[in-house]
C-alpha cells in the first residue's frame, strides 16, 4: 500500500482552478520530484497537503487513513505526519539556531527539553551545523539558513518531508550544501515530496518524476523515461526547453 494516496485533488485561489484533479501516490521511501513551469500547481499540492491551501475536491490519504481537512483535529493530526520546508526559511530571528530547531517539539508537540535538545544537536550536525547551535539566523548564510530549516523540520519527526523550491532563493554557489543535505535525507530513506527547478539534482534523486502543467499531472515516470523519453508531447516541448540551457 502506498504511504500517501492523492485522488482528484482540486484547489482554488478565488475562482482560478489551481489544481485540476490530481492523482498521485507515494510509496514509503520514495522520492518523487515535481517539475513543470511556474505556475503549474506544483507549490499548491505541497500547501494543500499540509491543509495551509484548503481542498475544493478530492481526498488524501497517509496508510489507508482518510484525512478531513474540514476538521482541524484531522488537520492537526496529519501535520504530526508531514513537514514542510519552504524558499523563504521562516526562522526567528531573536533565537538561536539550536532554540529555533527546538521551539516546536517543545511548545507545540511539548516534548521534555533534554530529549528535545539531544535530538536537535544530533539533527544540526547531520545537516553539518555542529558548529553553529548558538549563531543566530543572521550571521549565518542563506545556505546555512536553509539547513537549518530543514533541521527544524526534521525534528518533527514526520514520516514525509514536503521541500518547496528550497534552493530557489539563495545565490548559486550555496545550493550545493543544501542539495547535499537532501542527498542525505534520501538515502536514509526519508519519504520526500520534491518541488524544484534544479533538474540535474531531480534526476539524480528521485525514483519518480511528475510533470505538470496548467494545475494537472501531463505525466510522470521515472528520470530516465521523463528527461529522455517522454511520451506527451507538452513534457518533450518543456523538456527540450530547460535542457538547452
Amino acid at each position: 500500500m502506498p504511504r500517501l494516496v492523492i485522488n482528484g485533488l482540486e484547489a482554488r485561489y478565488g475562482s482560478l482552478k489551481v489544481l485540476d484533479g490530481i492523482d498521485l501516490d507515494v510509496a514509503s521511501g520514495d522520492v518523487v520530484g515535481l517539475i513543470g513551469p511556474s505556475g503549474s500547481g506544483k507549490s499548491t499540492i505541497l500547501r494543500t497537503l499540509v491543509g495551509l491551501t484548503p481542498p475544493a475536491a478530492g481526498s488524501v490519504e497517509i496508510d489507508g487513513e482518510h484525512i478531513d481537512y474540514a476538521k482541524p483535529g484531522d488537520v492537526r493530526r496529519l501535520r504530526d505526519r508531514l513537514a514542510i520546508v519552504f524558499q523563504q526559511y521562516n526562522l526567528f530571528q531573536n533565537m538561536t539556531v539550536l532554540q529555533n530547531v527546538m521551539i516546536a517539539p517543545t511548545k507545540i508537540k511539548k516534548r521534555a527539553a533534554a530529549e528535545v535538545r539531544e535530538e536537535a544537536v544530533r539533527l544540526l550536525a547531520k545537516v553539518g551545523l555542529a558548529d553553529k547551535l548558538d549563531r543566530y539566523p543572521d550571521e549565518l548564510s542563506g545556505g546555512q539558513q536553509q539547513r537549518v530549516a530543514i533541521a527544524r523540520a526534521l525534528a518533527l519527526r514526520p514520516e514525509i518531508l514536503l521541500l518547496d523550491e528550497v534552493t530557489a532563493a539563495l545565490d548559486p554557489e550555496l545550493v550545493s550544501e543544501v542539495l547535499d543535505t537532501i542527498r542525505v535525507l534520501a538515502r536514509e530513506g526519508m519519504t520526500m515530496l520534491i518541488v524544484s527547478h534544479e533538474m540535474g539534482f531531480i534526476r539524480e534523486v528521485s525514483k519518480e518524476v511528475v510533470f505538470m502543467d496548467a494545475g494537472r499531472v501531463v505525466e510522470r515516470g521515472t528520470p530516465a523515461k521523463i528527461f529522455d523519453a517522454p511520451e506527451e508531447a507538452r513534457t518533450r516541448d518543456f523538456v527540450s526547453k530547460i535542457l538547452r540551457h
